[in-house]
């Protein structure tokens, strides 16, 4: 499965099967949710600030996967393999927001 970038996807490849994730509205809802009290804004600013939390990226790669139309389950992550541990699972969490977050080229 290839990602779209202008569609906002990212590519991870999770127990040897590549994912496109994305963070949809429906994702994002499901993302502050999991984080409680903190908003998206609060999360941004974490990853700018490389001050993020494994909770983190666990958080945004589930609701990626989730738009994305994965069915599974935090518990499944939580014992999955990432292909390039978590330096990867942690770029693509922080490539998730951005591209959430990117206005496209041409658009005011």
């Amino acid at each position: 499965m290839m990602a779209n970038p202008y569609a906002g996807e990212v590519a991870l490849v999770i127990d040897g099967e590549r994912h496109a994730l994305k963070l949809t509205l429906g994702a994002l809802a499901e993302l502050e949710t999991a984080l409680g009290a903190d908003s998206l804004v609060a999360l941004v600013e974490r990853f700018e600030a490389g001050r993020f939390s494994t909770r983190d990226v666990l958080a945004l790669i589930l609701a990626g996967l989730r738009g994305g139309g994965w069915q599974g389950g935090a518990d499944a992550l939580l014992t999955a393999e990432i292909e390039g541990g978590t330096v990867a699972a942690a770029r693509a969490a922080a490539q998730l927001l951005a591209r959430a977050f990117a206005v496209p080229a041409g658009v005011a």
